[in-house]
């Protein structure tokens, strides 16, 4: 009898699992799910509700937990981490952590197969250092609430939200002003949610403002020492996704297009890539082997250096163990959440990037997941 394998889906900084009712890993849990089904390998999905910006050793206690609670007692397990989740992952498994956790939570680690970790800041990203100064601390709620919304919104309500951020100022007003500012949009766009959802949005915006420690611990500088302490566990192989996103125009492509909501993202993903494309002085990134040098310029129409990136984390940033895929991407287009214009498709893009990602390249990033956890 086959046995089951079980993937758990971590996610990242202001990431979530369910909130309000939207299941954040919807599109990655069905692809995966049916490919399951289609090599006829039972699966069991679950997701990690670690807090959205708190440090990487109490998320990895949560992740821990989750899967000593969920995992029962046999069969292969498999992580799969989005962005700073894939940090969790490594933390968790390396036999020199010291997650002050009792062996019973952590007994499940011989049983785990593979750690795939999805954009990934292995050697930290630029906009870390941001995000830790005062304004980089407004404009991280900001972005937050932003992306909570534009996920379990959907495109109707985003319009009304648009309007609402350019009638207070637009980009340079909401991320450049003080928090009581902020805390105004957020009561005034929380209004377009039901009670239920805003209690759990409220819930969720009160853990990134009170708690932000895994912002200082993805610095470059601060990840060179991650590296440094923390081991891959034998016998786990231990696979990366890696993207990067056009570089933008400046601000000339929030001009370009029609929508407000259109254009007010496209100058967020702008002012994001800024940031991330800054070049590291002291802590260089990976550099790829020959193999994921020709993976990522089958992928990337541009030039593979130090400067791209998926609009948060640099590219290069993202190689940690076997490149399973490579491409053009923003980063949540690899969870799925990209525009999509067929009907019903329940995709909803949170950026205009121009990566232009589909249902193609998502079905290419989930078959090289899928082959590399069924992997003998």
């Amino acid at each position: 009898m086959t046995p089951t394998h079980r993937v758990y889906f971590v996610p990242g900084l202001f990431g979530f699992a369910k909130l309000a009712g939207y299941d954040y890993f919807t599109h990655m849990r069905r692809g995966i799910e049916e490919r399951y089904a289609r090599a006829g390998v039972p699966v069991v999905c679950e997701d990690v509700p670690a807090p959205p910006t708190s440090s990487l050793r109490y998320r990895s206690r949560v992740l821990a937990g989750t899967v000593a609670r969920t995992a029962g007692s046999a069969g292969p397990i498999h992580l799969v981490g989005h962005s700073t989740g894939g940090l969790d992952a490594r933390l968790v498994l390396s036999p020199s952590a010291n997650l002050g956790l009792d062996e019973p939570l952590l007994g499940w680690r011989s049983r785990v197969a593979t750690a795939v970790s999805l954009n990934t800041p292995h050697y930290g990203t630029p906009v870390a250092g941001y995000f830790a100064t005062v304004s980089g601390t407004r404009f991280l709620y900001a972005l937050s609430l932003f992306t909570v919304l534009s996920l379990t919104l959907g495109e109707p309500s985003l319009a009304i939200f648009s309007r609402l951020l350019a009638g207070l100022g637009g980009i340079d007003a909401i991320f450049g002003g003080d928090l009581k500012l902020i805390s105004r949009v957020t009561d005034n766009v929380l209004r377009f949610v039901d009670k239920d959802g805003r209690e759990e949005i409220s819930d969720f915006l009160g853990k990134v403002r009170i708690d932000q420690g895994a912002i200082v611990q993805i610095m470059p500088e601060a990840m060179d020492l991650f590296n440094a302490a923390t081991e891959n566990r034998p016998r786990v192989r231990y696979g990366c996704v890696a993207s990067a996103a056009p570089p933008p125009r400046s601000l000339r492509i929030a001009r370009r297009v029609r929508s407000p909501y259109t254009a007010f993202t496209a100058a967020v993903f702008s002012t994001l890539y800024q940031f991330a494309g800054q070049r590291p002085r002291v802590y260089p990134y990976a550099k790829p082997q020959p193999r994921e040098l020709e993976l990522l310029r089958a992928g990337i129409e541009h030039e593979i250096d130090d400067g791209i990136s998926d609009g948060i984390v640099p590219t290069l940033s993202m190689l940690w163990g076997d490149l399973l895929w490579a491409g053009e991407a923003d980063h949540l287009d690899v969870l799925g959440h990209f525009h999509d214009e067929r009907k019903g498709s329940g995709h909803t893009d949170w950026i205009t990037s121009g990566s232009r990602f589909g249902g193609q390249r998502f079905g290419a990033l989930l078959d090289a997941i899928v082959e590399y956890q069924l992997r003998v």
